[in-house]
Formats: structure tokens, sequence, C-alpha cells
């Protein structure tokens, strides 16, 4: 669909003060660069404390939140953008902070209908409370080994660690602290790992090509994610066709679960029988070069460059 009304003027927020700055610079580099490249007149800055009077002033048709982590994906500043008026390309506030939350994601995706690993969360204090050896021991039957340790809230895979020996898990939860007061202790699908983002552009959310991924050292980690050479990406993901679609329905029930909108990317595991488990929810998912939506993208056919303006007018249209 394209854009009914031209968007003359974007600012593109990046940078921030969260673990994923350097990552949001380089997705909010890219985003800029395309819409520039479709004649949008675009502001790229980093948010600090003149953000809120340089949009009160300059009033742009749409404001791209590029802010990785939790300056742009826990829905505070997409509450403040709605409180001044502006538009914003993303989910609503509400939203983010449903998808932000991994154990609060996975509850509502469950209750849609999806499969999600069987998996507690625990908070520091808990450890602190109720002694760290008391705690995991009391985990062992309900779920043991391979294990998945990850921050509650977060992304870029910062803090997350795979368990295959329990005597490791300490250490594991130990790292996933470092970036959040909660970790979630999941059980460890083995499988297919892949990624499937969902975009609208204003005739409701359409799945794209499902992005396999295959970390070079078998682990996706921060690294793999953002260096090039280091991770091979298939795109279409090498399923079936019935798997594929069924992957594919699993995202959007995901993305409406959480109220998302615009954009998205939903995390899966296909297990060896075909069926997709849903991981997490990402409600700004990397636009660098080597990540997974523009790859999707690309696979699907789209001009990259088009879509971002598509969005930024579907964003002031749904701000209407």
């Amino acid at each position: 669909m394209a854009p009914s009304t031209p968007v003359r003027t974007v600012v593109v927020l990046a940078g921030g003060i969260s673990h994923e700055r350097d990552v949001s610079l380089r997705s909010g580099r890219q985003v800029a660069d395309r819409l520039q490249e479709h004649g949008i007149s675009v502001t790229l800055r980093d948010p600090d404390a003149s953000l809120l009077a340089f949009l009160a002033d300059t009033r742009p048709d749409v404001v791209w939140p590029a802010l990785h982590g939790a300056s742009g994906e826990d829905g505070a500043l997409r509450g403040l953008l709605d409180f001044i008026g502006i538009p914003f390309v993303g989910s609503t506030s509400d939203s983010a902070r449903l998808a932000w939350d991994k154990p609060t994601a996975k509850v509502l995706v469950s209750r849609a209908g999806v499969s999600t690993p069987l998996s507690i969360a625990l908070s520091r204090d808990t450890f602190r409370e109720l002694g760290a050896k008391s705690v995991l021991d009391s985990l062992a039957d309900g779920l043991p080994v391979p294990l998945v340790v990850k921050p509650a809230q977060g992304g870029s895979a910062q803090g997350v660690t795979l368990v295959d020996d329990r005597d490791d898990l300490p250490r594991a939860m130990v790292d996933a602290y470092t970036y959040c007061d909660v970790a979630i202790v999941e059980h460890r699908v083995v499988g297919s790992e892949i990624a499937i983002s969902v975009i609208d552009t204003g005739d409701g959310p359409v799945a794209l090509p499902a992005v396999e991924i295959k970390p070079l050292s078998g682990v996706y980690s921060f690294e793999a994610k953002y260096n090039a050479g280091e991770t091979r990406f298939y795109t279409p993901a090498r399923l079936s066709d019935e798997v594929s679609e069924a992957a594919a329905e699993v995202a959007l029930l995901a993305h409406r679960a959480l109220g998302l909108r615009h954009i998205s990317r939903v995390d899966l595991i296909v297990d060896a029988g075909g069926v997709p488990w849903f991981l997490e929810a990402n409600v700004l998912p990397g636009l660098t070069e080597t990540s997974l939506l523009p790859l999707a993208l690309e696979a699907a056919g789209h001009d990259i460059g088009w879509v971002y303006s598509a969005l930024a007018e579907t964003a002031i249209r749904d701000s209407k």
C-alpha cells in the first residue's frame, strides 16, 4: 500500500543510555539513510534533556524511535510522545510494556494458544530471602537441563546463557542479574531458531519470510548478532511450507495478543516435530546492516526505504 500523504519531516532517535546504545546508533543511521533516499527530511539525534522542547518547537511529522533497550522499548518514551501529541512509529506505550517484560509476554501469548517453553521468573530478592542453593535445588526436577537463563527485560542476547550442566546455573543467574533484577530460567527447546518480522503499512499485520539463524559458534550471542560473518542466515528459513505457514501464524498471533502495531519481530524455536515455540517479541527489531528485519524485507522483494516511509505514513494516520 503506497503512502497516501507524503511524510516531510522525521526525527529518528538513536543512541540513548542503555546497554544497547551502539546497536541503536547503527539502527538509527540505517533508518535515516533509507528515509532520506525517499526524499524525506530526517533529523537524527540522541535523546537528551532538550529533546521534548525540541520536538515541541519543531513539530516533526513523525518520530521514529530507534532506541534499543529500556529507553526505547519499555514504553515510557512512547507515552511521553503520545502526551505531547507527536506521532511515532511502533507500538503504543501500553503494548511496549507488555512485550518488554518477557514473563508477561509469555503469559499473554500462551493464553492466545501459542506454545512457549516452561519457565520461571526469579527476582534477585528471592535468592537473598530464600537462599540461592535452596531455590535452584527446588527447580531441579521441574526444569531439567538444557536450560536458557536470560534477563526478564532487555535484548541483543546480553546476559543470556545456555546451561547444559546444572553446576553452571548459579553463574548464569549472576550474568542475567547484571542486566535486570529479574531473571528467567527457561527449558531450552532444541530445534531451528527463526525470527519472523511483522509489518503493518495500513492494511493489517503481515508476516515476512522467516529468517533462520545459524551462528557459527553455536550460540547467537551479542557478537554473533552484530559482527558480520559470525552467523549464517537463511531467508526464507529451511522449513517445509506447512511449518513455515504455522510459524507465520504464531508470529501474527503473538503480535496481536500483545497489541503490537506497525513493526515487530517474534523469535521462535521450531522443534523436530515442526512445532513453533514462542520465545519473545521485540517492539523495536534491530535495523542495522546485519539485522533480521531488513533481511526479511529483501527476501520478500520489498524496497526497504519504501516500507520505512510507509510505516511513517501509517503512524500519522494512526495518531488521528
